[in-house]
Formats: structure tokens, C-alpha cells, sequence
């Protein structure tokens, strides 16, 4: 149970939100893949897959050491690590291994990571606790403070993928949304509009472009004009947020595109480098 202890005791030193958001995510990670290993293997002791998890870029040495040794642990005959930006680059067929420069931002759920890659590794990289669930905490603030009403998660995202979007719509959309009134406690009916939600959303998605205009800061020259040339390739769910290319590209100067299947690059990617380890090895810890 070592390993295990000493993932739970890292978490308990983190000091910042973000520290704690990175070390929960290696735990919660790490323990899903032991499942699967145990699920996998089963009574068989001889049986030992390789395994590879993909971390935060941000993530620590001391982080990085508990995940492959709780991985070891469970039963793993290697455990190999790869930062989240690069196999998100792999999934979305970029190539990482080229001496120009490549940057991706990946936007889930609960964080937004952008990194330039050049040589299979990472040259510059941020990260900002700013993802999808902010976005729809947004909305929920929103409407609370404007509207007096209490809407859910579920609500808030709903409102999100049907009338949100990154910039201001040329014709208004509108949506119905149910809630609780806050002075009365009864349920209660509101209309949202498009340039509801684009206020809403403006602060979290000035932070996202903050960090990328963060890292195009700590980019070397030469790499620069590769990402000029290339663009910023965007994965993760919340990337598919409307009209958030366009934002990117107006904000920061440089191109910025979806990937394809932009929720599975990740996962695709991670993939593909533990079934090309050797191609792959300059990109893995």
C-alpha cells in the first residue's frame, strides 16, 4: 500500500488548487489503470502489460514517481509516462519528432494545457485550471446573479453547446431554461440569449488565451514562425466550443484549428505511443 500512501500524502502537501487538481488527477488516473490491469491479469501472475499514462505537463518528479510505482505495484511489467500536450499532438497527427515547432492547446473538462513541441519534446508549456466546468459555472453565476435563479450543472452545459459561443453571434439565439428562484424557492422559467452566455463566458475565456499568449511569450524565434506557419491545433471537448478558433486566431495572431475527433486525441494518442514505443521514446518519462 505504499505507492498508494504516498499518492494520498502528496496531495495532502499541495498548497495551490491547481497543485491539487494535477496530484487528484494522477491518483484517480493511476488507480483507473491499476482496475484495469487487475481486471486484466486476473489470477494470472505471469501476465504483465506494459502500461503508459498520460500526465499533466505540469505535473512534478515527485508526482511522476508515484504514479509508475503505484502502477508497478498493481502488476505492471513497464510503466511508461507521457505528457498530456504530446499525446494529444500524436492523436491529432501532428509530428511531434520534426525539429520545427508545433503547438497544441488542450482544453477538457477541468483544464487547459498549451504546449510548442519540437523534437518529441515540450519546449514551452502553461497550464490554467479553466475548462469546461468553469465555463458552465459561469453560466450558472450568470444566471444567478442576473436572473435569481439556480440552475444545474447539466442545465448550464446543455445551454453552453446550444447557444454558446466564444465571440459575440451576429443573430441573437435564445434558449429556455428551468431553474429555482432564489427569493421564492419555487421552480421558475427564464429566457437566455446568445450574448448572455458570451458575457458569461468572457472571463474563463480570456484566461484560456492568456496561457497560450503565455507560452507564443517563452517560444524561441525560430520556432515561432513554424507556429505561424502551422497553427495552433486545439483538442479536448471544450475546444469544440463554438467560434473559439476564430477567438484564438483574433486574440493571439495565429491560426488556430480543430482538430479531427477532437475529444479522442488524448486517448488516441497515448495509444499510439505505447504501440510505437521506440518511435516514440524521446516523448515518454
Amino acid at each position: 500500500l505504499s505507492p498508494f500512501c504516498s499518492l494520498y500524502k502528496l496531495i495532502k502537501r499541495q498548497i495551490t488548487r491547481f497543485e491539487v487538481y494535477i496530484a487528484a488527477s494522477i491518483l484517480l488516473g493511476t488507480l483507473l489503470t491499476i482496475f484495469f490491469i487487475q481486471k486484466a491479469v486476473g489470477k494470472n501472475l505471469w501476465l504483465k502489460p506494459e502500461v503508459m499514462i498520460c500526465v499533466p505537463a505540469g505535473c512534478t518528479q515527485v508526482e511522476r514517481r508515484a504514479a509508475v510505482d503505484a502502477t508497478m505495484a498493481a502488476g505492471a511489467k513497464a510503466t511508461y509516462l507521457i505528457d498530456e500536450p504530446l499525446a494529444a499532438a500524436i492523436g491529432a497527427g501532428v509530428p511531434i519528432a520534426e525539429a520545427s515547432g508545433n503547438m497544441i492547446l488542450d482544453v477538457g473538462g477541468g483544464s487547459a494545457e498549451t504546449a510548442v513541441i519540437s523534437l518529441g519534446g515540450v519546449v514551452a508549456h502553461k497550464s490554467v485550471r479553466v475548462g469546461g466546468n468553469k465555463l458552465d459555472e459561469a453560466i450558472m453565476d450568470f444566471a444567478r446573479r442576473n436572473h435569481a435563479l439556480v440552475i444545474g450543472d447539466q442545465t448550464a452545459e446543455m445551454v453552453k453547446i446550444k447557444i454558446g459561443s466564444a465571440i459575440k453571434l451576429p443573430r441573437e439565439e435564445s434558449i429556455q431554461v428551468k431553474g429555482r428562484d432564489t427569493v421564492t424557492g419555487l421552480p421558475r422559467t427564464i429566457t437566455l440569449t446568445s450574448s448572455d452566455v458570451y458575457q458569461a463566458l468572457t472571463k474563463p475565456l480570456a484566461q484560456i488565451v492568456g496561457v497560450v499568449k503565455a507560452v507564443l511569450e517563452e517560444t524561441p524565434p525560430e520556432l515561432s514562425s513554424d507556429i505561424i506557419d502551422r497553427g495552433i491545433v486545439m483538442s479536448g471537448g471544450t475546444a469544440t466550443l463554438r467560434n473559439l478558433d476564430t477567438l484564438l486566431t483574433r486574440e493571439v495572431g495565429v491560426p488556430a484549428y480543430l482538430a479531427e475527433e477532437p475529444l479522442l486525441c488524448v486517448v488516441k494518442g497515448t495509444g499510439k505511443a505505447i504501440e510505437n514505443i521506440d518511435t516514440y521514446r524521446r516523448a515518454l518519462r
